[in-house]
């Protein structure tokens, strides 16, 4: 089994291209890109089980151990997922271990686990123009239709958590507030199933706010009561935006937890 790609091998013009600089990164990377570029084409759907470690060897012409290394940092990124005895399978957010991973407040006492899921009620649900900060959050135009999402998450019956999203409209055509309220698991996963949308990455930004009047009587709040702000913008495949979320956490019995490694 070789250990390196032939130097005029069209396999090797695909791995530069997907990885980004320097040029000469480790052969592995290089496979993580290809796999990645099968992902992103929908090759392999999510929770569809991906070819084997074998397989992919002799598909890329390098050693199991190379194809190993390069989904063991897909499986760590969340975009694959191991099972014992089963094999390797495109991550899904219907999946328990992954639908919480863009949720990072948690109870005080015990997990998400143990508090259950979260009551969702939808607010709002309506098409619009984009402003110019949402156009360039979504690398839209300004004036592009997007969608606009409001809804409150509680646990316990207490109003815990107030979102508002936007998402663009042409990728999520069809969706409404009926089909938002209508579906019982992860928004996330409604996004997958029936609309193609996986997101794969976010990034976050974190801020202490007062809530305004309307904000206060949805989270039934005093006056004066400081909320978290976390502002997200989700990525599917290839780094394109396809949410932007404002959320307005309580922390009075939940805190922002999160593992950095």
């Amino acid at each position: 089994m070789n250990h390196s790609l032939p130097p005029n091998d069209p396999t090797v013009a695909a791995a530069e291209s997907a990885v980004a600089t320097p040029a000469f990164s480790p052969l592995y990377q290089q496979i993580k890109g290809l796999i990645l570029q099968s992902l992103q084409a929908s090759e392999w759907k999510p929770g569809e089980s991906i070819p084997s470690e074998m397989e992919l060897a002799a598909r890329y012409r390098v050693s199991q151990g190379t194809v190993r290394k390069a989904i063991d940092e897909l499986a760590s990124g969340h975009l694959l997922i191991r099972k014992q005895g089963k094999g390797t399978f495109v991550a899904t957010h219907s999946e328990h271990q992954v639908q919480y991973r863009f949720l990072k407040l948690v109870p005080d006492q015990g997990d998400l686990n143990t508090e259950g899921p979260a009551q969702r009620e939808i607010i709002d649900c309506k098409r619009l123009r984009a402003s110019a900060e949402i156009a360039r959050a979504l690398a839209l135009r300004s004036g592009d239709t997007v969608l606009q999402v409001r809804r409150v998450l509680s646990f316990a019956n207490v109003p815990t958590i107030l979102e508002d999203l936007w998402l663009p409209g042409t990728p999520f055509k069809g969706l409404t507030a009926e089909r938002l309220a209508d579906y019982h698991g992860p928004m996330y996963a409604l996004f997958e199933t029936e609309f193609g949308v996986r997101m794969v990455r976010a990034e976050e930004k974190i801020r202490a706010v007062l809530p305004d009047k309307g904000q206060r009587e949805l989270l039934q709040l005093p006056a004066n009561t400081p909320l978290l702000s976390v502002e997200r913008i989700a990525y599917t495949y290839n780094n394109t935006p396809m949410e932007l979320r404002r959320g307005f956490y309580r922390t009075d019995t939940h805190h922002y937890h999160n593992d950095l490694n």
